[in-house]
């Protein structure tokens, strides 16, 4: 369980593909407090831990995970956002975040606005899919590469969030750009409340 705030931007230093899986190593400045089998946020994505060297980890993405995320587009240098499990006797800063992303979506426009920035993602709308929760609410919580902001101006398939200076820097936003792929994780509570309705 995560609350989509980012820890860390790291950098991926390595990819290694086997058979359908994408080994993924990254170099993070708090790698020495992980641990073999520790679970953390990857643009979003929940991954395991499966090896520690010096400063630099290693997860592992499944095929089905590269399919329906934008990890399979990594490259070596890219700026990954990072969060670990939350802690049960912390505050929730954002919202609660599973770390299983539902789809992917594309970056249309980047505006700057005095300081800040908006930008606006278009997805893929399926209209059963949406009567399941997986759409978006003006006003309501949604995980953009694992960043939880808060949705403006949604339409059927598409919606915008506004950056602020310190989420753009200490994130991967700085380098989402118009057409960029970003994953996006639903909130969970919407689909809780839109399942309890369909069985009504």
């Amino acid at each position: 369980m995560f609350s989509g705030i980012i820890e860390e931007a790291a950098t991926v230093v390595a990819l290694n593909k086997e058979k359908g899986n994408l080994h993924i190593s990254l170099k993070s400045n708090f790698t020495n407090e992980l641990k073999i089998d520790q679970s953390v946020s990857h643009n979003g994505v929940c991954l395991t831990v499966v090896s520690i060297k010096d400063d630099v980890y290693t997860v592992t993405a499944i095929q089905e995970t590269l399919e329906i995320s934008n990890l399979g587009l990594l490259e070596v240098g890219s700026k990954v956002n990072l969060e670990r499990s939350m802690l049960m006797n912390g505050r929730l800063d954002g919202h609660i975040v599973q770390g299983h992303v539902d789809q992917t979506a594309v970056c249309k426009d980047v505006t700057e606005a005095n300081g800040s920035w908006y930008f606006t993602f278009e997805y893929d709308f399926d209209k059963e899919m949406a009567k399941k929760g997986y759409m978006t609410v003006d006003k309501g919580s949604v995980t953009v590469n694992g960043v939880s902001l808060t949705v403006v101006e949604p339409t059927n398939n598409s919606f915008k969030v506004a950056i602020i200076p310190y989420t753009y820097e200490y994130t991967n936003f700085h380098q989402i750009k118009v057409g960029s792929v970003v994953n996006l994780e639903f909130d969970i509570i919407g689909k809780y409340i839109s399942r309890i309705l369909s069985l009504s």
